[in-house]
């Protein structure tokens, strides 16, 4: 596997490019599971407009 000059976001190690932008799969699961427990949020409103409702 290959390396690059970028740096893992995780770890900061070296990237390898079968898991780029991360360093191993390790460090991808761990940024995965971030998203998943909502740990990352996409700046933006929050709440839901009024014009969208429950009912069909």
């Amino acid at each position: 596997m290959s390396k690059s000059s970028a740096k893992c976001p995780q770890c900061g190690k070296p990237t390898v490019q079968a898991y780029r932008p991360f360093c191993s799969k390790r460090c991808a699961d761990l940024d995965l599971g971030k998203w998943l427990n909502e740990s990352y949020v996409l700046p933006g409103d929050s709440e839901i407009p009024d014009d969208i409702s429950d009912e069909g």
